[in-house]
């Protein structure tokens, strides 16, 4: 309960020569230690901001698209069985060229019967899209 992963603590010198050091839970802060684990934060806020770029560039990509779909239907009218998030991900892989997660779009209620639905792809936790998915015959 002392520290977390890639954290600098202080203990005392008893317990990290005893019991941190032996068993490779903990290295000496010198510098070396903390120029590289400066180097590993620097790296992973690199990434996190490369990731949100890439998911920005997703989102203005999607945002305002219309996907048509065409679905067969029974002598009432009524589609057979329903669009579901993995149907619209592949739709918007061949549209888009990019693969989409089905588990990463929110749809508000089952697709059930034709017309134009309102759906949102949630990329990250802030960054989303907005779209239209038009079925038809």
């Amino acid at each position: 309960g002392q520290g977390k992963r890639d954290q600098i603590v202080e203990v005392s010198d008893g317990y990290a020569r005893n019991f941190l050091f032996p068993q490779k839970k903990a290295i000496p802060a010198d510098a070396k230690a903390t120029s590289d684990l400066k180097s590993r934060e620097e790296s992973r806020q690199f990434k996190i901001s490369e990731d949100r770029k890439a998911a920005q560039a997703l989102a203005d990509k999607i945002n305002g698209l219309e996907i048509s779909m065409t679905m067969g239907h029974g002598q009432d009218g009524r589609l057979y069985g329903s669009v579901t998030a993995k149907d619209i991900a592949e739709q918007l892989k061949k549209m888009i060229n990019q693969d989409v997660d089905k588990r990463k779009i929110q749809l508000k209620e089952n697709i059930k019967a034709y017309g134009k639905y309102s759906v949102e792809l949630k990329i990250l936790a802030d960054i989303s899209a907005k779209f239209v998915v038009h079925v038809h015959d």
